[in-house]
């Protein structure tokens, strides 16, 4: 079953859960805005997208450009930015087993699905 990292407000979000429902991929919804991620689930999931924390921070975001993208933080204190603010986090994110990928084209998503 996939892990879909979900935040109700996004577009993307909704996008990626309507495609797994229309070609019937069996999935679990995390909504990582209502029940924030740990420490170790966070970790965890870069991880598995193997990426450092910088590539899963939102640098669009309004909050990231007003409050973030002149300073210089270490990995751990990014961390807990995301934790305190999940809206800086990419998504969606799917997690298959071992590995993760951020949803994004959603064309991408079935070779995910698929392999």
């Amino acid at each position: 079953m996939i892990k879909v990292l979900y935040n109700h407000s996004c577009s993307k979000s909704r996008a990626i859960l309507e495609h797994l429902d229309e070609n019937n991929v069996p999935f679990e919804i995390i909504d990582f805005v209502e029940n924030p991620l740990s420490e170790m689930e966070l970790k965890t999931i870069l991880k598995k997208l193997n990426t450092d924390v910088h590539g899963l921070i939102r640098k669009s975001d309004p909050l990231y450009k007003e409050k973030y993208a002149d300073k210089e933080l270490s990995d751990d204190e990014w961390v807990k930015i995301l934790i305190e603010n999940p809206s800086l986090i990419q998504r969606p994110i799917l997690i298959k087993g071992h590995i993760a990928m951020i949803a994004r084209p959603v064309e991408n998503v079935k070779f995910f699905i698929e392999n």
